[in-house]
């Protein structure tokens, strides 16, 4: 089976980091090891969850966007705005202010991103239907869907092959305004995105649309629509032309429990990437978790409203968004008119199946591994199981996987290299080399401006 290659959207600025093992210690995946001083990410277990963003302390990880001025290099300048974009503001009430302010901005089109819900949601009645193995699980976290495909390989069958909302409404809106007579190269539509994962899943090769042109960081598009907004005189009437209104369930599709509540049968909401994690080795290895329907599962804590590019505090955001859905409770769904573009759309719903890419601790036939993990146990006899992470590795056990890998050494951990100095295998000047090793060089000396320190900030 040919190996899954995906694309990462979160990359470590070197001159940033200092080499403190917080994004080490939150990976879900084990992914990140310290090497030369610094924080290095394995790109075959990431999942581009961003939790090693949220844990950096000098911001020297960072999501990767295109350039805002790429808009400009298309006739139709089309932004897809999810809810939890319109809930990171708090003073500003209305879609009106907000959404004026991005054709300001050089958009010549505002759609939302929940737009084709409903039909998503058509669509994955009809293929829990005809599911054979349960629980159905999903698309619509990227994070989540790489991290089966990683770590849960068996159950990447149970994903069910439907586009995401963002996918889904860029393929309407392409197909409409090729119909209002657009070339395909003149229809830029980007996407403000909450996180890392989604733009690695636009920009990799999963099955996803690639109608999507460019996407900009939610923090990003915020910082520009805010200062506008802020600049404005107070009797300023804002008019522009809003986009179809979304339903209740439209508005609430992102939030969690926004697909769950809408089936039948047993269904579950959990967010949280190491939460979702426990759950999913809970039903593999034990037979607590039976009869599960459907699972709708996220990474990012209150899901979309807790991405790592969101500004406002999630719980906040989700209330927000909770606030505006309840006033579209008597709201009648609106189908489009657009009868060419709704069949286009229906046809082109569904992604291609997807590939497990299982993370591989060792390599080699069955022999070769089962030898190899009989090393790591042997290893684990001696190494101290305090999973301190001063080797360079999340803990112990990733040390000794790393030894038998070569990719490190059994001297890397401190207190192994106390005792074979006490013993006389080690002097202390090559212990004090492998300690700059992994630290880099000067790392122990006398540093008053570094984080916490007397001159911190000067």
């Amino acid at each position: 089976m040919e190996e899954t290659k995906f694309y990462h959207a979160l990359k470590i600025e070197e001159e940033r980091c200092v080499g403190c093992t917080h994004c080490m210690t939150k990976c879900p995946t084990g992914a990140v090891r310290i090497r030369d001083g610094k924080a290095s990410i394995r790109k075959d277990w990431c999942v581009d969850c961003g939790e090693c963003l949220k844990a950096c302390p000098t911001e020297a990880i960072y999501v990767e966007q295109d350039d805002f001025q790429k808009i400009f290099d298309y006739k139709a300048r089309v932004v897809l705005v999810p809810t939890v974009f319109i809930g990171q503001f708090s003073k500003y009430k209305t879609e009106e202010e907000i959404f004026s302010a991005l054709y300001e901005l050089g958009f010549t089109h505002v759609y939302q991103v929940e737009f084709t819900a409903d039909m998503i949601h058509r669509e994955m009645l009809r293929q829990m239907e005809q599911a054979e193995e349960k629980p159905v699980i999903s698309s619509f976290c990227p994070a989540i869907v790489r991290l089966i495909q990683v770590r849960f390989p068996a159950l990447v069958d149970n994903i069910l092959l439907v586009k995401s909302p963002v996918n889904a409404t860029a393929t309407y809106y392409h197909k409409v305004l090729e119909e209002d007579g657009f070339l395909s190269d003149e229809i830029g539509i980007f996407y403000v995105t909450p996180c890392a994962a989604k733009i690695a899943a636009l920009k990799g090769a999963e099955g996803y649309s690639s109608t999507i042109k460019g996407v900009i960081n939610m923090d990003t598009l915020y910082n520009k629509v805010y200062h506008i907004l802020k600049n404005r005189p107070k009797d300023y009437k804002p008019e522009c032309v809003l986009p179809p209104a979304l339903t209740k369930k439209e508005m609430r599709w992102s939030q969690t429990g926004g697909e769950a509540k809408q089936f039948s049968g047993r269904c579950l909401a959990i967010d949280e990437i190491h939460n979702v994690i426990e759950f999913l080795e809970r039903m593999e290895t034990t037979t607590e978790v039976r009869n599960v329907d459907f699972l709708e599962l996220r990474a990012c804590d209150r899901s979309c409203a807790g991405g790592v590019l969101a500004v406002a505090n999630r719980f906040l955001t989700a209330e927000r968004v909770m606030k505006r859905s309840m006033k579209r409770d008597k709201a009648p769904l609106i189908y489009s008119d657009r009868i060419e573009a709704l069949a286009y759309l229906k046809q082109h719903i569904t992604i291609r199946p997807l590939e497990p890419n299982p993370k591989l601790k060792f390599e080699g036939n069955i022999e070769e591994v089962l030898s190899k993990m009989e090393q790591v146990r042997k290893l684990m006899c001696y190494l101290p199981g305090i999973d301190c992470g001063a080797c360079g590795s999340p803990n112990c056990q990733a040390l000794a996987e790393d030894i038998v890998r070569h990719e490190a050494q059994f001297s890397s951990c401190v207190f192994m290299q106390r005792n074979m100095e006490k013993h006389g295998k080690l002097d202390k000047e090559h212990a004090f080399r492998l300690i700059e090793k992994t630290w880099g060089k000067d790392r122990l000396n006398k540093d008053c401006y570094k984080k916490g320190a007397k001159y911190e900030g000067q």
